[in-house]
């Protein structure tokens, strides 16, 4: 890939939010640091996650409104701990500090941060403080422990899932930008007035019930800051120096389990910073057509090409949007190209040819099912499969843009998640790779176009919210995530017709009952996975030797946590029996109870 359109990627973020208000989240390594970017949006802030060393020139550059620094599982006194950009202290910017966040603000600003014998780990009930300035009661029961081995941002054996309490039947909790988010001013939603102090506690009770996983804790503050809230275990469970902007909080409101911790941000980066809520689908979806119709515009020109742009069309949700806005944006001069490897679902060719054709957008169907079958013969390895595809993928897409002359552009579905987990940047230190995500990291170095992915920065919920304000159905924002690669990731093992057969039929009946059920929308992700295992079994009067198959069915707001879904015993019965039954070669099915962490959803 050319450093051209890597460029063209890096510089999205600025271009495609327009004229909105920001935040800056600074990544120190927290499991918790892409919830913190989800819950401002889900003030309809716009926010950005950034590697914990970017520079105050490149933060400055983008104009936040605030800057929120993540925990980490470091100690702020330990060598090679990470740590900001030192400017960021004098930047004259509002900054929350969450956990080692905190601990950063304190130990840069003049303060002591210690490890403590008496640690806290779990929920706790934080007192908030008659005034910002109040001088705490003497240090409760804990001394400093003179040996620094305790982690401030460990997880403790009863880790919280990040996810709300999602439940099939459950009301699924707000989705960032489907709707204003007030006006600043407003009192926070579900807060319950009761206490008059100022700043990140105000129209709370004053009593909280918050969620702490540190071991670290501050001794002694810097010079300008209060206490604003207290534990038993700790007199500076937050802080404050109002003056310089300045906020610290020991405990995280990101998670579910702290009651108001949606309160306290809304204060933070609303009331305290003066955010404007105006980022929403509306305002996303006109500067998002604008860039890309100045891109293209601006290439054609350049060239004297007609700025012809192609896009990959899986049948996901993501690639559908995409598609759509990039159709917004120039018309008739989209060509979408779906790429038929073999690996999709149950009839999802037909059906995704027949929407868009409705639509009225140009689509190129190419069965590649023989071609990708042959480069993937003989490969296990997940990570290969993964890449495997992604160049073979890129691939067919040059021999069609060379049928339909010149054509420089690319569009895909990417999503923030899957630059995260991904890690491609050297830039992205505090994230280790989790696997390859075929349109980002598994993409070829030489590849002849450039990239256009609008929603490189939206989380799944922000991209469903800006399909339905682009007038899609709802058959088909709504539908579950696929991945590009397609069934080759559910296939544990070698891939082969027959195998991919095997799998497509039972992943049919799964998605058949759970539509029978009513649960389809209550569940993010529901499939199944054909498993290398083979079993014993009886039926009839005849011993078999069969196929197991695994059924997933997850939980999750944004596929960054998830957690199993806890289906009706019938449901799981009914799917079982019918797969026994109606798949040939299949004899047993199992039921897959990870969450995310410490599972991934896909098994590959």
């Amino acid at each position: 890939m050319t450093d051209g359109q890597v460029a063209d990627r890096t510089k999205l973020p600025g271009e495609a939010i327009g004229d909105v208000d920001g935040v800056v989240v600074l990544d120190f390594g927290s499991q918790y640091s892409q919830l913190i970017a989800r819950r401002v949006r889900e003030l309809n802030v716009y926010s950005e996650l950034l590697p914990f060393d970017t520079s105050w020139a490149e933060i400055a550059a983008r104009k936040p409104k605030a800057v929120i620094l993540s925990g980490g599982p470091n100690s702020v006194y330990e060598a090679g701990s990470p740590h900001p950009d030192p400017k960021i202290w004098t930047g004259g910017i509002p900054i929350l500090g969450i956990c080692y966040g905190l601990h950063l603000m304190a130990h840069h600003l003049g303060g002591e941060v210690v490890s403590f014998e008496r640690k806290e780990f779990g929920p706790a009930i934080v007192e908030v403080t008659e005034s910002a300035g109040a001088t705490p009661d003497a240090t409760p029961d804990a001394t400093p422990d003179a040996t620094p081995d305790a982690t401030p941002d460990a997880t403790p054996d009863a880790t919280p899932d990040a996810t709300p309490d999602a439940t099939p039947g459950a009301t699924p909790g707000a989705t960032p930008g489907a709707t204003p988010g007030g006006e600043p001013g407003a009192t926070p939603g579900g807060a319950t007035p009761g206490s008059s102090v100022p700043g990140l506690f105000a129209g709370l009770d004053s009593e909280q019930s918050v969620w702490m996983s540190h071991g670290d804790s501050i001794q002694t503050l810097p010079d300008g800051f209060s206490p604003t809230a207290r534990t038993s275990s700790t007199p500076y469970a937050a802080v404050a120096d109002p003056a310089r902007k300045m906020y610290g909080i020991q405990f995280h409101p990101e998670v579910v389990h702290t009651k108001h911790g949606r309160d306290i941000l809304r204060n933070f980066v609303i009331e305290i910073a003066g955010a404007r809520p105006n980022w929403t689908p509306a305002h996303f979806i006109t500067a998002n057509v604008d860039e890309i119709r100045r891109r293209v515009d601006e290439h054609s020109k350049v060239t004297g090409t007609d700025g012809k742009v192609l896009c990959a069309l899986s049948g996901g949700v993501d690639s559908a949007v995409a598609a759509t806005l990039v159709h917004r944006a120039v018309g008739d001069r989209l060509i979408c190209v779906h790429v038929d490897h073999g690996m999709m679902r149950k009839n999802e060719t037909e059906l995704l040819t027949k929407a868009f054709e409705q639509l009225g957008v140009r689509v190129i169907v190419v069965n590649a099912r023989d071609r990708f079958l042959a480069k993937l013969e003989g490969v296990i390895d997940p990570e290969q499969k993964r890449r495997i595809i992604g160049n073979e993928f890129i691939r067919v897409f040059e021999e069609e843009a060379a049928k339909l002359g010149e054509i420089a552009f690319l569009t895909q579905g990417t999503l923030y998640p899957d630059v995260i987990e991904s890690a491609t940047s050297d830039k992205e230190k505090s994230a280790s790779k989790i696997k390859t995500h075929h349109n980002v990291g598994g993409l070829p170095e030489d590849m002849q176009f450039q990239l256009i992915e609008p929603l490189r920065y939206l989380f799944k919920d922000e991209v469903r919210a800006v399909g339905t304000e682009l007038g899609l159905p709802d058959s088909m924002v709504q539908r579950q995530p696929f991945p590009g690669p397609g069934l080759a990731i559910r296939i544990i093992g070698e891939i082969t017709a027959e195998r991919l057969d095997t799998l497509r039929d039972a992943d049919w009946i799964v998605l058949d009952e759970i539509k029978a059920a009513g649960l389809y929308h209550q569940v993010w992700q529901s499939f199944a996975i054909l498993t290398p295992i083979r079993s014993v079994g009886v039926m009839g009067d005849g011993r078999t030797y069969g196929n197991l198959v695994a059924i997933r069915a997850v939980t999750s707001e944004d596929a960054m946590t998830a957690d199993w879904a806890k289906l009706p015993y019938e449901v799981l019965a009914k799917i079982s029996s019918r797969i026994v039954n109606e798949v040939a070669g299949v004899n047993r099915v199992v039921y897959d109870i990870s969450s995310k962490p410490p599972s991934t959803i896909e098994w590959e």
